[in-house]
């Protein structure tokens, strides 16, 4: 059985107060999840929507269909550029902490993905724009360690 993976993410300034939300269907189950970040950006919260979606799944060996409507997200998987940024260690390259976390869990399944224009009355698509906004809304935000600690120049993340 197919589970059907629904992601977006938002970013108020870009960087700014960011967010992402998931809807994760798969037979007659239906979760979905959110959350913000107080300083990141657009493409790591449609990235990390990916992750978090593919990190919930419990069994290895999955059949996975994800539809987002990132360009980032799916054209770097589907047209194979992360596995040559993987060769070249991310050099000069955004978000290798994101990207890293990415392959190991996208390894685990036999994901697909698919790209759906954004704000273009796609339900699945429109929800989860609804969530990923409304969890860059929230009080006290978590940080998102990543893009700080990358932007101050520190490198050495873990």
């Amino acid at each position: 059985m197919t589970i059907y993976i629904y992601t977006d993410g938002a970013a108020s300034g870009n960087p700014g107060p960011g967010g992402y939300g998931i809807v994760m269907i798969s037979g007659k189950h239906r979760r979905e999840l959110a959350q913000g970040y107080r300083l990141t950006t657009n493409n790591r919260m449609e990235l990390l929507a990916v992750i978090v979606a593919l990190e919930q799944i419990k069994s290895e060996g999955a059949e996975v269909l994800v539809t987002s409507d990132s360009k980032y997200v799916v054209d770097s998987v589907e047209k194979g550029w992360v596995f040559n940024w993987v060769k070249k260690a991310f050099k000069g390259k955004k978000n290798p902490d994101l990207w890293k976390r990415f392959l190991i869990v996208y390894r685990k399944h036999k994901v697909r993905f698919e790209w759906v224009k954004g704000h273009n009355n796609h339900s699945e698509n429109e929800r989860c724009d609804a969530l990923a906004v409304n969890a860059s809304k929230k009080e006290n935000l978590p940080f998102d360690m990543g893009y700080e600690e990358s932007i101050k120049g520190d490198k050495g993340l873990f």
